[in-house]
């Protein structure tokens, strides 16, 4: 996979490129990162890439020449670009996985106010990481390629991701690790029973509590599987469920 950058800031992603699973990532060629400087497209002597706003306002918005010239400068046929935007679609584990599969990313991040409007056209998408604000959109463009890149074949070991919070609509179940018994603070029985089959039913029955409790709004809308259907019943024949 190929990721490219449109920012102001491409320093701002040095070590996030180097450090732990996206480093080696990296290192193993799963992934190429580049960035364009979008400063390098301004026509003018001082390289001004934004202006005040028309019909008043505060702040700089960024303008078109230098944004779409940058853009056009690496769009290819293969090309999927995304606009960090708070206009967009709420980023999800589903569409880490849709981006996963693309041959190349382009992230087109804005600063100061925002992008001039015209250029959304230009995207193929816009997407927000939440409902806040960031001074710009370089941190939520890391968001992004974090959540992509370890999904790439070869960066973390194969299957770890698979029973991880979203991953099947459900959040992930407690983890615990030695001691087992912590100042009085004692690791679940069950997890030291040896009995697979009953380890993996508690931590299935975890996982819908934890998403009932933490996340009711994706517990209703899940959809079930058989499995889960199962432990379901027998939680609430336990009394475990309401």
């Amino acid at each position: 996979m190929r990721i490219t950058v449109l920012t102001l800031f491409p320093e701002m992603y040095h070590d996030f490129l180097h450090t732990s699973i996206i480093g080696r990532a990296v290192e193993r060629g799963l992934v190429t990162v580049d960035f364009v400087q979008i400063r390098d497209f301004a026509h003018d002597n001082y390289r001004h890439v934004d202006d005040r706003p028309f019909g008043g306002g505060r702040g700089q918005v960024m303008k078109c020449q230098p944004v779409l010239d940058a853009l056009n400068s690496v769009e290819t046929e293969n090309s999927y670009s995304l606009m960090m935007s708070p206009l967009g679609t709420v980023y999800n584990q589903a569409k880490a996985h849709e981006l996963s599969e693309k041959d190349h990313l382009i992230l087109l991040c804005g600063h100061y106010e925002g992008l001039d409007a015209r250029i959304n056209k230009h995207v193929d998408e816009l997407v927000s990481i939440g409902d806040y604000v960031l001074t710009g959109g370089e941190m939520a463009s890391m968001v992004i390629m974090d959540s992509v890149i370890r999904l790439l074949k070869g960066s973390i070991t194969e299957g770890s991701a698979e029973e991880e919070s979203y991953e099947n609509g459900l959040l992930e179940y407690p983890q615990y690790t030695q001691p087992a018994d912590y100042e009085g603070d004692k690791v679940p029985d069950i997890l030291l029973s040896g009995n697979h089959a009953r380890i993996r039913e508690w931590r299935l029955e975890q996982s819908i509590l934890t998403t009932k409790e933490r996340r009711p709004d994706l517990y209703e809308k899940h959809n079930f599987t058989e499995e889960e259907k199962k432990v379901l019943k027998k939680m609430k024949k336990e009394g475990l469920l309401d």
